[in-house]
Formats: C-alpha cells, structure tokens, sequence
C-alpha cells in the first residue's frame, strides 16, 4: 500500500538468492546428478504412460484419461523446479531474477493444484466404478471427464494467481536470499519490509479450506468406496478394486501431508533443512513415484506398454530389412 511504502524506504530487487544444498563443489555435483538422474527417470516414466494411454485404445477409459492428465502434470511440475536448481548447482551460484522467481511460484502453485484437483477427480471416478457400476457410463462420459479436467486447469489458475498476487506486490526491502532451492509462498512472505500478517492469514486460510475440502472429498469417497468392495464376494474381485484404489491413496497421502507440513506449520516450528526435505518429497520424489506406482501394479498399464515396446521393435526390425534390402539392390544394381 502507499502508507507501506510511505514507512519503508524499499529498493527495488531484480534478483534472488536461492537456497544451496551444498557449498562444497563436489556436493554440488553430486547433487546435479542425482537430480538429472531422478528428472530423466520422472520424464520418461510419465510419458510413457502418456504415450502407452494415448496409443492404446483399451486405455481410453475414465480412469486412464485421468492417470494421463496426472502424467503430464507430473512432467510439468518437476520441470517447474528441479532444472533451475540443476543448472545453479552446475554453474556454482543460487541467483534467480524476480520474474522468474515470480513465474517459479505461480507455475508450482497452479500443477500442485491442479494435481490435487486431478488426484479428487480420481477419487470420484473410483467411486462411481466401484459403488454406482452400472450407472458409471453415463456418469462419467467423456464431456464430464474433459470438463472435471478443464475446471482442475482453470481453478488452479485462478488460484495460483491469488497466491502470486499477494506475494509479490508486496514491497522488498530486506535480504533476498529465499530460505528454500526455489521460490515458494512461505520465504518471500519473509523477505517483505511491509507487515504480512494479513498476507500470512489469507495464505493459511485458503491452504486450509482447500486442503480440507479436497481431504474430506477424498475421506469421504473412499469410506463408501471400501464399505462396497468389502461387500464383493470373491477375494479376487476385491483384490482388484483394491489394488486400483490403494496407490492413488498413496500417492494423495504424501502429496498432502508434505503440502500441509510447508504451508500451515509455525515458522520456528522446524528447520530450513526439514522445510527442504519435505520440498523435496513433494516436488522431486512425488513426481517419480506416481510411474512406478501406477505402472508397477496396474497390470494393465504394462501391457499396454508391452504391446507398445513390441510394436516399436517390430518397426525397428522392418525398417533394418528395408534398409538392407535397399541397399543389397543397389550393390547389385552397382555391379550390373
């Protein structure tokens, strides 16, 4: 406001301080490659589950069109973090400029949204296959699935942008140094040379509405969800609607409960290092997991990525004999 800046001569900052892991330079690049390792491995089990998904057509269901979704999100909520902070442990500095630290946090925020919104939608899905299944055609058509997928991109969005906004038209005057390996809301918060107790309310108000409603959705779908597999009959069959309910369980588990530890814990509670770590469970580990937890025990998934890995050596094989017969008829052609 004008009376902030009136009482608080501030300077304008163009750049940040990230948060290092490490001052020793071999830690540093050690740290590198462990994280381009982890960001390969993440990259490329979601998109083969975006590729085996799009190009299966026995994949072409709710539940795949969602798991497809989280894939992507996966990819793009990695990338929003884990290459910045590669590069700065590559090239030995921590600097990040305002816009980009800015552009770091409403693209995190808006995929870690999304991706609890998206994680919801799954839980919903689960619930109408398991406990409505001979309604669950018409429930979950296509246009409600584009349309649950198109709300989770907007209202992340609109939401991310709140939390931009009242970060970052704050007035900096102090140190810029963020106390995290990127920019989230809680350390620009401190940074600010204006009071943000006001800022600090509507961050934990609306993290807590939001966690609450999207924990009570899900609590409240997986009560009739195992109630009804409960009352399945055969061992296998609730086998199975357990084994596709369980890792999505998990996988909103960690992401949660790491996203309530950073946003509502008390600022002296723990630190700067179990602040990073918890990070890291939620921005570097969830994203590799969410692959090997659905590709692993989905029977399903892997075969429709054998059928893939099959069809792409087939092609490969077809392709060497062409080129071989190709060029056995110009040899011959040659010695004519």
């Amino acid at each position: 406001s004008a009376l902030t800046m009136a009482f608080y001569p501030c300077i304008s900052l163009h750049t940040f301080f990230l948060r290092g892991f490490s001052d020793v330079r071999e830690l540093q690049i050690l740290h590198f490659l462990v994280f381009l390792v982890i960001y390969l491995a993440a990259l490329m089990g979601n998109l083969l589950i975006i590729t085996a998904i799009a190009l299966d057509h026995h994949l072409h269901t709710p539940m795949y069109f969602f798991l497809g979704n989280l894939s992507f999100l996966d990819v793009c909520y990695i990338s929003v973090t884990v290459p910045k902070s590669m590069v700065n442990s590559l090239n030995n500095t921590r600097l990040i400029s305002f816009s980009g630290c800015a552009a770091q946090l409403y693209f995190g925020i808006t995929f870690a949204f999304a991706e609890v919104t998206l994680l919801t939608a799954m839980a919903y899905d689960r619930y109408v296959a398991i406990c409505h299944p001979l309604r669950y055609r018409v429930i979950m058509t296509r246009g409600a699935c584009a349309q649950m997928a198109a709300g989770s991109w907007i209202s992340s969005c609109i939401y991310s942008l709140c939390h931009t906004a009242n970060t970052f038209l704050l007035p900096f005057c102090q140190s810029n140094v963020v106390d995290q390996f990127f920019c989230d809301i809680p350390q620009p918060l401190k940074l600010s040379c204006a009071d943000t107790s006001a800022n600090e309310i509507v961050v934990i108000v609306l993290s807590a509405l939001v966690g609450l409603f999207f924990f009570i959705s899900i609590f409240v779908s997986y009560i009739h969800i195992f109630s009804a597999v409960l009352r399945i009959p055969s061992a296998q069959g609730r086998y199975k609607a357990f084994s596709t309910c369980l890792p999505h369980l998990v996988v909103f588990s960690l992401f949660i409960s790491t996203g309530i530890y950073t946003y509502l814990r008390p600022g002296s509670a723990s630190s700067p290092y179990q602040g990073m770590l918890a990070a890291v469970l939620y921005t570097v580990v969830s994203p590799i997991i969410n692959p090997l937890i659905y590709s692993l025990r989905n029977q399903e998934i892997k075969e429709a990525l054998s059928r893939m890995i099959h069809k792409c050596v087939a092609f490969s094989r077809t392709q060497t004999s062409l080129a071989s017969s190709f060029r056995l008829k110009t040899n011959r052609d040659d010695l004519s």
